[in-house]
């Protein structure tokens, strides 16, 4: 883990250039990066140049939008704030929503020995490729952040069922060869009525970011987030990372994050098209 959190979001600065660039091309926009995938899977993103001495502009943020609306992908842009702070404003001037979320390190020595406890009857487990259920584990995230936040909700199996029924194959071909591969790690906590909470990471050179971590409204406030956070960190530390860490989804989330070891080391923005 690196000694400050400056140096730690230079650190992870670098894991985010490194692993974005593994699976597209880039454009230059002025002071910003378009990452833009080759073949199959989720569309990226735009961030500031990894080194870069200039500030980004809102001409910049334009000239991006311009070219993701050309390429029919998503007009989004993650970064750190600490790092790059004038393009939250030039976000903003462009019309974008800003979002907020903590950036968090796992500190190995606060981590806690044990996982935390889950209601009875649930387990959790490592999702292998070829799993036969993979669409409905995968379609726990997509109700989950339909429901964001931390707070019980009606929305439960049946809901996930349906979602299921609605997964691409093409994305579910690429996930499930990424299982294969190990370059993403995914467990899941299971109920009498099948997968309630999902997560997964994505590693390199050393380096971990925790991603996904979701749970049905129905099945908050039991601890199964904190639990598969706690087995996926676990996982990538056994396996030699050297560094954890995840963006929050909010204040109230991080808090569950820092019981288990992670600490805040800035803001990670991300910005959307309205």
């Amino acid at each position: 883990m690196p000694k400050s959190a400056a140096e730690a979001r230079a650190h992870l600065e670098m894991f985010y250039d490194a692993v974005a660039r593994r699976a597209t091309r880039t454009e230059t926009f002025g002071a910003l990066t378009l990452f833009i995938r080759e073949g199959q899977g989720w569309p990226f993103y735009a961030r500031p140049t990894l080194g870069s001495s200039v500030e980004p502009t809102v001409a910049d943020v334009r000239a991006v939008r311009a070219r993701q609306r050309e390429l029919k992908v998503p007009e989004t842009f993650e970064w750190v704030d600490e790092t790059t702070p004038a393009l939250r404003a030039a976000a903003i001037e462009a019309e974008l929503h800003v979002h907020e979320h903590p950036l968090m390190v796992l500190d190995p020595a606060e981590q806690p020995a044990e996982r935390p406890a889950l209601p009875d009857l649930v387990t959790v487990r490592r999702i292998r490729a070829d799993a036969t259920d993979l669409a409905i584990v995968h379609s726990v995230a997509a109700v989950g952040f339909a429901n964001p936040g931390t707070a019980s909700g009606t929305d439960g199996p049946t809901e996930r069922d349906t979602a299921a029924l609605g997964q691409d194959p093409g994305l579910l071909s690429y996930l499930n060869e990424r299982l294969r591969t190990g370059e993403t790690v995914m467990f899941a906590a299971y109920g009498p009525a099948g997968p309630l909470c999902v997560g997964s990471y994505q590693h390199l050179y050393g380096t971990t970011e925790i991603v996904g971590v979701a749970t049905l409204p129905a099945a908050r406030r039991g601890g199964l987030a904190a639990a598969v956070t706690w087995e996926l960190a676990r996982h990538a530390l056994a396996d030699g990372s050297e560094t954890v860490f995840l963006s929050a989804g909010d204040q109230d989330v991080a808090r569950v994050y820092d019981r288990l070891g992670f600490r805040s080391v800035g803001t990670a923005l991300i910005a959307e098209a309205p």
